[in-house]
């Protein structure tokens, strides 16, 4: 393959990750990239999408029909709530000389109703995640899976795009970043709450130093220190976080997040493993993991 073998792109959804990457990949020197997006032409939203078209060279069209007679490489950037709904738009669009990748945050369960619903088109099909933001520019960092993984990576990589084949399974790739967003996802919400309760005692600057003091170092080392520590020290974590709910509380705000903390710890500390392991915690994270997942079967 040349390094920048032209082909004919199409998006589906043209909102803030449709856009970087169209808007990107043009200035790479793709040539062909059109866009449909159902509120280009009617909608609040209306003269941002055909502004952002039109900056980047990228044209917008009315229909999936439209979308798949445009492109031969469709790359559907919705919100994962309509992966379903946008994927059977195409039914009847599309025949075996597409390939249609859904980049959508889902779970490999929806990603896999996506194909199951495409499957008569013979195109090929496969899922993607992107695990960066469109501040990292259209380069930001994507994992593919499926049967059109490698080809889309094949066919992007060249024009710059960081794009990483995680398997031939379709919904590998949507379930590594779906369940990373447990994570990350609750550090935003853990944040919110601990600065919100923070700035009602006047040490909101104060906290969230500490905090970042603790956090600096690398994050595995914080994973190795919390996890096998947590499956003997459970019970009494659990008790400090319900006293950090009533202090959230106290300060007007509904402890959502501490509440459901306690909760998570109270269950782990339900499972006896103080007792099993006779307090002696486990080497690493793996040995904890393996503790829990053996006491989950004997329950």
């Amino acid at each position: 393959m040349s390094a920048h073998q032209q082909f004919r792109l199409g998006f589906v959804g043209y909102g803030e990750i449709g856009s970087t990457l169209g808007r990107g990949l043009r200035a790479a020197g793709l040539t062909s990239i059109a866009a449909y997006d159902r509120y280009a032409f009617d909608g609040p939203f209306a003269d941002l999408i055909q502004g952002r078209a039109r900056d980047a060279g990228v044209t917008l069209v009315r229909s999936n029909r439209e979308l798949a007679d445009a492109a031969d490489v469709i790359v559907s950037v919705t919100p994962g709530s309509v992966s379903l709904e946008s994927a059977a738009a195409f039914v009847g669009c599309l025949t075996e000389r597409h390939t249609f990748i859904d980049f959508a945050s889902a779970t490999p369960k929806i990603k896999q109703g996506v194909a199951a619903r495409l499957a008569e088109s013979g195109a090929l099909l496969g899922d993607g995640s992107i695990e960066g933001t469109p501040k990292n520019g259209y380069a930001m960092p994507i994992l593919v899976s499926g049967p059109a993984g490698e080809r889309v990576r094949d066919l992007l990589v060249p024009f710059g795009m960081h794009i990483t084949s995680v398997g031939e399974t379709l919904g590998t790739a949507s379930g590594i970043k779906i369940l990373r967003s447990v994570l990350i996802k609750g550090i935003e919400a853990l944040t919110d709450e601990m600065l919100l309760a923070a700035r009602h005692y006047g040490v909101d600057e104060i906290v969230l130093a500490s905090a970042c003091k603790t956090l600096a170092r690398p994050w595995m080392d914080t994973v190795e220190a919390l996890i096998p520590s947590g499956v003997i020290h459970a019970k009494r974590r659990a008790e400090e976080l319900a006293m950090s709910a009533e202090a959230v509380a106290d300060a007007g705000i509904d402890p959502i997040m501490a509440r459901a903390v306690a909760a998570r710890l109270r269950w782990k500390a339900d499972l006896g493993l103080k007792e099993t392991l006779q307090g002696v915690e486990p080497a690493n994270h793996r040995e904890a993991m393996d503790a829990v997942a053996a006491a989950l079967a004997r329950a």
